[in-house]
């Protein structure tokens, strides 16, 4: 049986976070927030296989660095919801490849489910833990995006009382079966 895990966690102001610094830090990236002057780089961080933006199917995904800036400029109170993480485990049967397609279906899943765009990066094991330790981050917004590519309303369901712990079992569901196919596609017994 391959490795599962998958978890939906929040980005919130109120813990001191940023969307900016969250984002550079998990793709190596230089981001500038504009909000804050603050200025994240993180280009010297090793273990990041690959950097992908999404957007729901017929939008153009922004780059990170436009979008975080967007996500924070939306939010106007002080212990805001700027981003939303999705952390899965990619299984250490596929190859490189491989990992990185599924990565992409699952963040693209995501998008066209919520509206929401994002950047996915996708992380090799540390080199003192586990070596089958493959993992994607998804940082996605927690806005819609409206048909000019702008940020538009919230995506309560995810933060609802009641609806939100079904909407973490679609997601951690839909995980599931899209990693499942990629691992009969690629001609692999084991499941999760």
């Amino acid at each position: 049986m391959a490795l599962y895990s998958a978890s939906v966690k929040p980005i919130s102001r109120s813990s001191g976070r940023s969307a900016t610094a969250a984002a550079a830090y998990r793709n190596a990236e230089r981001i500038i927030d504009e909000r804050t002057g603050d200025i994240h780089d993180y280009t010297r961080r090793s273990g990041v296989d690959h950097v992908e933006s999404f957007a729901p199917v017929g939008m153009a995904p922004q780059s990170g660095s436009e979008l975080w800036n967007k996500a924070e400029a939306a939010e106007v109170r002080k212990n805001a919801r700027v981003a939303r993480e999705v952390l899965v485990a990619l299984p250490h049967e596929l190859d490189q490849v491989q990992r990185r397609e599924l990565a992409k279906s699952i963040a693209q899943g995501l998008a066209d489910r919520y509206g929401t765009a994002g950047t996915l990066a996708v992380h090799q094991p540390d080199r003192e833990g586990d070596n089958r330790n493959h993992h994607v981050h998804i940082l996605m917004t927690t806005r819609r995006l409206d048909a000019s590519g702008q940020l538009g309303e919230k995506t309560r369901e995810l933060d609802d009382v009641k609806r939100g712990p079904q909407e973490v079992e679609w997601i951690r569901a839909m995980i599931e079966g899209r990693t499942n196919q990629s691992l009969e596609r690629a001609g692999l017994e084991v499941r999760v």
